[in-house]
């Protein structure tokens, strides 16, 4: 009996012996070998999924609210139309699959993103000069030799009547991002940002980056030069969560993550927003329907989702994940704009802001359910927060009810959790407002101050940072 035993036994230890050899000769490894990192990409991967399908919920549940309430019906055309029917809106980076006369864009941004960026900074407005000529005629080059106008056009035109089995969604957004990348690339021609280029009021630019852009921003409903919030940040990453387009390539991995890093609070702040905006619109339709205790338990579920949004903030914000020495001059500058065009009259010059936290969708719905002033007038609205985003926000201000909440029972109760959510919104913009003058009161000798959001600001830092802070202290007294 002993010796079958051991018979059975080193059969076993045979098996599992040739199993990891095999295993290795293939270039894989059994669980027991496979490292702590293996098992953290397995889990994310794992993890990823099960947000898709929780995701993949909400998106239903919006869809089939939109028959019950406006503000639902406009987040669900949102999802649907903006987002390639997801949120953050899916953006196809695998140009591969693009139509062809478009992939010609995604060739030559890399070849240029690599010059893009310099480690060697230079003061000199000589230097300068050549640097930004010379990449501006290369990529004109590229463009004058590879795109072919016509058929961009057309599948542009296709889009734009309703063709989306020619150019699909997803895909259009992926190209809505590398156009935007084209431009403010173009647009600022070195990084860091210098102070030539911001000098410059008005910017002749190819006509490959005219025209797509026309149809882009007619399709989003926007008006700038500029991209925005969405077009540079949010759908600068693929549906895995890959960001795509970069702007300090082959540069060290510090400046390189910040890079990443800052774009990436701004898709996961959209990632972590869906189900908000799904409690937002649950709230709006349980006090149409004078459901108080429903209200209820959707204004504590904003308050609830709040906390780990406004952490994935918190958590990143700071000098180890977005170094402060790196940011103002390698980062934020390649998403301002500050150019325009000429009118005549009094004005003379019509000037188009970068991007700017203030397009967030979030905070916009946040400040709508909340009764709050928007922060962005009218027209900048127009220019640089698309369409039907602003169409949401509208429905949700038009149904906000905090302002009309009594102060006994249920109500009440209601009132007062939406209380939480103003003194959590507060908390945010108090947090913001510290580590923005941190982060913008950084040296960046070759470049006169300037914001993404406000373009080129008073003639010293010091002038800049007390006329930004009048801003945030004034958004921070209407949060209440």
């Amino acid at each position: 009996m002993l010796n079958l035993i051991e018979f059975i036994i080193l059969s076993a230890l045979a098996s599992i012996l040739a199993a990891i050899v095999a295993s290795r000769g293939q270039d894989r490894q059994p669980w027991w070998f496979k490292s702590r990192a293996d098992f953290a990409t397995s889990w994310f991967s794992w993890g990823h999924e099960q947000d898709m399908e929780a995701t993949d919920d909400v998106v239903r549940d919006i869809k089939q609210l939109a028959e019950c309430h406006e503000a639902a019906a406009l987040l669900s055309d949102l999802i649907h139309q903006d987002g390639a029917g997801e949120w953050p809106p899916r953006s196809n980076h695998d140009y591969t699959s693009w139509p062809a006369a478009l992939r010609p864009y995604r060739d030559i941004y890399a070849e240029m993103a690599p010059l893009l960026p310099t480690s060697d900074l230079s003061l000199d407005d000589d230097v300068n000069r050549a640097r930004i000529s010379t990449f501006r005629s290369g990529f004109q080059t590229l463009l004058q030799e590879r795109v072919n106008l016509a058929q961009v056009e057309q599948l542009l035109a296709a889009a734009e009547a309703g063709r989306w089995d020619v150019f699909p969604r997803d895909t259009y957004n992926g190209f809505y991002a590398c156009i935007a990348w084209c431009r403010h690339a173009y647009r600022w021609a070195t990084i860091p940002v210098v102070r030539l280029a911001q000098l410059e009021k008005t910017l002749p630019l190819p006509p490959a980056l005219l025209l797509p852009w026309t149809y882009l921003q007619r399709h989003f409903g926007l008006t700038s030069q500029s991209g925005n919030n969405m077009s540079n940040l949010v759908l600068n990453f693929s549906p895995s969560g890959v960001y795509t387009l970069h702007i300090n390539t082959g540069l060290a991995p510090r400046i390189t993550s910040s890079e990443e890093s800052f774009a990436r609070v701004f898709h996961d702040v959209e990632r972590l927003a869906l189900p908000v905006y799904h409690a937002v619109v649950h709230a709006l339709l349980a006090h149409a329907r004078a459901d108080l205790p429903g209200c209820l338990a959707h204004a504590r579920r904003v308050t609830a989702l709040l906390r780990p949004l406004l952490s994935s903030y918190y958590d990143r914000v700071h000098d180890a994940q977005i170094a402060r020495d790196v940011w103002l001059s390698r980062v934020q500058g390649f998403y301002g704009w500050g150019a325009g065009y000429e009118v005549e009259g009094e004005a003379g010059w019509v000037k188009f802001d970068g991007l700017s936290g203030n397009q967030v969708l979030l905070f916009m719905v946040l400040d709508a359910f909340l009764g709050l002033e928007p922060y962005l007038d009218e027209e900048n609205q127009r220019r640089n927060v698309p369409e039907r985003q602003r169409r949401f926000c509208r429905a949700v201000e038009r149904h906000s009810f905090r302002r009309r909440l009594g102060t006994e029972g249920v109500e009440g109760m209601v009132a007062r959790e939406l209380g939480e959510v103003v003194k959590r919104l507060r908390l945010f913009r108090t947090a913001h407002r510290t580590r923005a003058k941190v982060y913008l009161s950084q040296p960046a000798p070759e470049r006169l101050p300037m914001t993404a959001g406000k373009s080129l600001l008073k003639s010293d830092m010091e002038q800049s940072l007390e006329y930004l802070d009048e801003f945030m202290v004034g958004r921070l007294a209407q949060t209440v």
